[in-house]
């Protein structure tokens, strides 16, 4: 929780259909149909949310289908995100599953997509080697 803020709980037995906008923590356990701008945000491992989330930082658990946009991001074994997910620093524990684009910078505006230009592949100094039949060593004319 951050210093000298509040704390809401949306519990389980909850559903908000709308958007929901916190200056304080908000811990969510419930269903949320909406867009989600709070201080920071802890999400149950059975809460649902759609829409996009806007936080300094967030935990997420639950099921979360829409844009991510934290500076902050810890992606719990729970978890199972579909989106765009902007962020600043980012810990993804094992077992999550995270369907969509990463990128560094939350500053990015959800559902823009920043070009990733390809690796440019050095040529090799030395040409790889290939297996010439059963002549392991190479010797064999």
């Amino acid at each position: 929780m951050s210093k000298n803020a509040t704390f809401s709980m949306i519990g389980a037995d909850v559903v908000i259909t709308g958007d929901l906008s916190a200056s304080a923590d908000v811990h969510i356990d419930g269903r949320i149909h909406g867009d989600v701008n709070c201080l920071a945000l802890v999400q149950g491992a059975a809460s649902e949310m759609i829409g996009t989330i806007t936080a300094q930082s967030a935990h997420l658990a639950g099921t979360v289908r829409g844009s991510i946009v934290v500076v902050d991001l810890v992606i719990q074994r729970s978890a199972h995100i579909t989106g765009d997910v902007h962020y600043e620093t980012l810990t993804i524990e094992q077992g999550a599953r995270v369907e969509g684009t990463f990128a560094k910078g939350g500053a990015e505006a959800p559902g823009t997509t920043i070009p990733v230009e390809p690796a440019a592949r050095e040529p090799y100094e030395n040409p790889p080697l290939t297996w010439q039949g059963d002549d392991p060593d190479g010797t064999a004319e």
